[in-house]
């Protein structure tokens, strides 16, 4: 199957999977990491399949994605547990290589990590948590403005930009904070 094919193939799932604005930000993070990928010298192709399918799993109810963690051996962290936002960027990855077929492991890690980054992080795994933050369906965040600027002159300055923001905004609201989060600001805050 072509890339083209493909693309039309997984928004047409994401399209019966997601509810309708879950489905907008899909697209938004498609066409923005594509459009990144294109301008930092990345696979424009995997890029767009990494962002159309990094929240395939956003839907399914926390018990959901629970019991397949469970049933699959996927580790789940204690703030994995309380934190319901973040559990499905496992449950994506898995529903990537089990439901679409995905075997290529950078787009897996892109989806596995978009949303608390990791140190060392792939050029893809940057380019999608970057998507997914500043798609231009999201609601207007402090500094978007700049990000949106940043992600396309520099694009590691832009990733700090967005986690000491995510960090901020994380301690004022009491939700607990997945310390890979705070590794990942650590390990690129200390190289500059």
């Amino acid at each position: 199957m072509s890339i083209i094919e493909t693309s039309q193939s997984l928004r047409k799932e994401m399209e019966k999977t997601l509810k309708p604005d879950r489905f907008d930000h899909t697209l938004g993070v498609a066409y923005t990491a594509a459009n990144m990928a294109a301008v930092h010298g990345c696979n424009v192709e995997k890029a767009l399949i990494a962002g159309m399918l990094h929240d395939c799993a956003k839907n399914m109810s926390h018990d959901e994605q629970l019991t397949i963690c469970t049933k699959k051996k996927i580790p789940v962290t204690d703030v994995e547990k309380q934190n319901k936002g973040l559990l499905h960027a496992k449950v994506g990855a898995y529903l990537a290589e089990n439901k679409y077929n995905i075997r290529d492991p950078e787009i897996l890690d892109a989806i596995r990590y978009h949303t608390t980054g990791r140190p060392d992080m792939t050029l893809l795994d940057k380019i999608v948590f970057i998507a997914d933050y500043m798609e231009p369906n999201r609601k207007p965040l402090p500094n978007m403005a700049e990000v949106r600027i940043e992600a396309y002159k520099d694009i590691d300055k832009c990733l700090k930009h967005i986690l000491k923001d995510t960090l901020e905004y994380l301690s004022t609201t009491g939700k607990a904070l997945d310390p890979m989060t705070q590794r990942t600001y650590d390990y690129y805050n200390k190289r500059g």
